[in-house]
């Protein structure tokens, strides 16, 4: 015998419960997302629910599974638990999309929209090899573990390497047109290597290039994000044009060696914001130091690169450009991410550890800007 889901007591603290259980891959309670189709609790104790998954093949029904038992089996008086994992209709899954996407499921750049409050980073460098991506890894897992939102678009689609540096081997889901990104770390992460076969290779010219970004901002489902970082390639290509074109609001970061050669190229990538209407929110000097067992320093590519860069491009952009921070080397930082687990979270007591972190909280601190947002002000 079972009774109404809301009629006891036991049965109420079942439903607030379920209100724990986080979608893996949207990030919000299945009951808000109206994933619970049913919930009937008998009088001895047993829990049946019956959950909507968005597709049938939905890679994480096992996590779900796992945590509506964990969630329900902690109730005092549930003795039993029984998961029915069940499909949702096109009707359901175009109400789910509507819910995400605002009214209509309109297609579109959420991070354009006016009230948008998202912070977008493009990380960008002059060259390869200067650890952009790792940077990129370590500042959003940084952040998603003080409790921000945080997204990543792999943008470098030639050279992808984000999924692999987050550990990540899941594909994405996709929901008809809707695409939903594979979390890691608390971090929504986006890659053209999620969508090729073993280490292929991606021979794409410009407008290909275009359209795949465009489709990561557009398709993909990203939700309420406090920051986006974009993990650029090096230089100043196509990409770079189509972030200018796609997301202008967005702030582009610089990372660089400590070599004066380094900081030259790296210029013209900062640089680029002159012509964009962008503008640099800071420079990250990468590998700036090595520290040795006696505690002194080994500059292996040189010193200062970051600083004069700093200050070039102060002068080139007409505005503040600090140096946010400089990351020593280490190799736990290139072990982790091999692992798959960037080095702020597996062993955030590092001195480069501590630097990325460091790094993490003055980009946490950047404003967003007012442009495009409406501030509600009427003339008297």
């Amino acid at each position: 015998m079972s009774t109404p889901p809301h009629s006891t007591p036991l049965a109420q603290a079942v439903n607030a419960a379920l209100a724990t259980v986080i979608d893996p891959e949207l990030r919000r309670p299945i009951t808000e997302l109206g994933m619970v189709e049913s919930v009937a609790v008998s009088a001895e104790g047993t829990v049946r629910i019956a959950v909507l998954l968005t597709i049938a093949g939905c890679p994480l029904r096992g996590t779900i599974t796992a945590d509506c038992e964990a969630a329900l089996s902690a109730v005092p008086g549930v003795t039993a638990v029984d998961v029915d994992l069940k499909v949702m209709n096109q009707a359901q899954r175009d109400a789910l999309k509507e819910q995400l996407r605002g009214a209509g499921g309109q297609r579109g750049i959420p991070f354009n929209q006016p009230g948008s409050l998202t912070k977008v980073f493009a990380v960008a460098s002059g060259k390869g090899g200067v650890g952009k991506s790792s940077v990129t890894v370590n500042l959003a897992c940084a952040l998603a573990a003080e409790g921000l939102r945080v997204g990543i678009v792999d943008a470098d689609v030639h050279g992808f390497s984000v999924p692999a540096l987050m550990g990540i081997t899941q594909s994405p889901t996709r929901v008809d047109d809707m695409i939903l990104p594979p979390v890691a770390y608390g971090v929504k992460v986006i890659s053209i290597g999620m969508f090729v076969a073993g280490n292929q290779p991606v021979a794409w010219r410009g407008p290909m290039l275009h359209r795949a970004l465009e489709q990561f901002l557009t398709d993909v489902y990203f939700g309420d994000l406090d920051i986006l970082f974009l993990d650029l390639p090096p230089g100043t290509g196509d990409i770079a044009i189509s972030v200018a074109q796609l997301l202008p609001q967005a702030q582009i970061l610089v990372v660089t060696t400590p070599q004066a050669a380094a900081a030259d190229v790296a210029e013209r990538a900062g640089a680029i914001a002159t012509q964009t209407g962008q503008s640099v929110a800071g420079v990250v000097e990468n590998m700036s130091y090595l520290e040795l067992p006696d505690g002194s320093r080994m500059e292996l590519f040189g010193s200062g690169g970051g600083a004069v860069l700093a200050d070039r491009l102060s002068a080139t952009v007409g505005a503040d450009v600090p140096l946010l921070g400089q990351v020593p080397l280490d190799i736990l930082l290139r072990e982790g991410g091999d692992a798959g687990v960037p080095l702020v979270l597996g062993r955030p007591e590092t001195p480069a550890a501590r630097a990325l972190s460091g790094i993490a909280g003055r980009i946490a601190a950047v404003p967003r800007g007012l442009t495009g947002i409406p501030l509600g002000l009427q003339p008297r």
